[in-house]
């Protein structure tokens, strides 16, 4: 038997009363609130179930097996970790003291098939005016970010807008926990391993930036951009790297557009802001916000190119899509 089938078979006995749940193909998420509270999201929407681990103990040893899996520490010195499951759902889990309500497990389901932007305006999530500006957009070869708040559909897009990439390109993804599923046959996959153990190396997301420049990408995909690793996305874009797709949680183009300057500036490089700001309006294209609405259909609102700065050094907007 080989490792991953025989965590997939421990995994499967641990996670016993939420099973139902992960192979339902209905179900995208599943919620974990302690040992005796369950959510899952159907369509967009939440919904508590009557499932339930029983202790705390039997929760502890679901989420001490994960971590074993992924090759990450879960104790009291490391109470928060990311990973994902065998079948590549992504999974999180908290525990105290940062979590009040006990051990927090969160699965986002892994979709094996990705979407396409046809299918998407099938669904209802792209109209078929903003389908064709992302098409164009991977033609041209802009720097696109993707933004949205959690859950909002922002990774099912990135990999809808992926396979309109060309086939003869050499793509790196880089991500932390990986979900990006492309179809390019020339493509390499990079996975961070911020929290290492058993004596395994420590990789973070910007160390692999350093790696994938030097391996002669045509485009590279970052699945999410959270922290000072920022900088070295923008200044791959600005050394060439045309067509690199990104996304990130804000609520708007500008708020992303501002969130990405914060971000550099968590790096230890300590540029002046006006820097930062300079650097992002020279990098970023095009700016696509997601939304999830109240009816829980998610869907893209917006498409913003971003212009550059004028003389007040202020972004300069094009919106070039809004919905209705």
């Amino acid at each position: 038997m080989h490792r991953e089938q025989v965590y997939e078979a421990t995994l499967a006995h641990f996670l016993a009363p939420v099973r139902h749940f992960l192979l339902d193909s209905n179900v995208s998420e599943v919620m974990i609130n302690g040992p005796d509270e369950v959510y899952v999201e159907r369509a967009g929407c939440l919904y508590q179930t009557e499932a339930g681990f029983g202790s705390e103990q039997l929760l502890l040893a679901a989420a001490r097996n994960m971590a074993e899996f992924v090759g990450r520490p879960l104790d009291a010195g490391h109470p928060a970790m990311d990973g994902r499951l065998p079948d590549g759902s992504r999974i999180h889990v908290i525990m105290p003291p940062i979590s009040r309500r006990g051990i927090c497990i969160t699965i986002r389901k892994f979709r094996e098939a990705a979407f396409t932007l046809d299918e998407l305006v099938t669904a209802g999530s792209l109209e078929p005016a903003s389908s064709d500006l992302l098409r164009q957009a991977i033609s041209d070869h802009m720097n696109v970010v993707v933004a949205g708040g959690t859950g909002t559909g922002k990774t099912s897009l990135l990999n809808a807008m992926s396979r309109e990439i060309e086939s003869s390109e050499r793509v790196v993804v880089i991500e932390e926990s990986s979900e990006l599923k492309l179809i390019q046959p020339h493509t390499i996959y990079l996975e961070a391993n911020p929290e290492a153990m058993d004596g395994q190396a420590v990789v973070s997301l910007r160390e692999l930036f350093v790696n994938a420049l030097r391996m002669r990408p045509d485009r590279i995909l970052i699945g999410e951009v959270r922290r000072g690793e920022a900088l070295e996305m923008i200044q791959a874009m600005l050394s060439g790297h045309a067509g690199s797709l990104s996304t990130l949680h804000a609520s708007s183009p500008s708020a992303a557009a501002s969130r990405l300057e914060t971000l550099c500036l968590l790096n230890d490089a300590q540029l002046p802001i006006y820097v930062a700001r300079a650097q992002v309006a020279a990098a970023i294209d095009l700016f696509v916000q997601v939304t999830r609405l109240a009816s829980g259909q998610r869907c893209v609102t917006a498409i913003s190119k971003l212009e550059g700065l004028n003389a007040q050094q202020e972004y300069v907007w094009s919106p070039v899509y809004q919905k209705q």
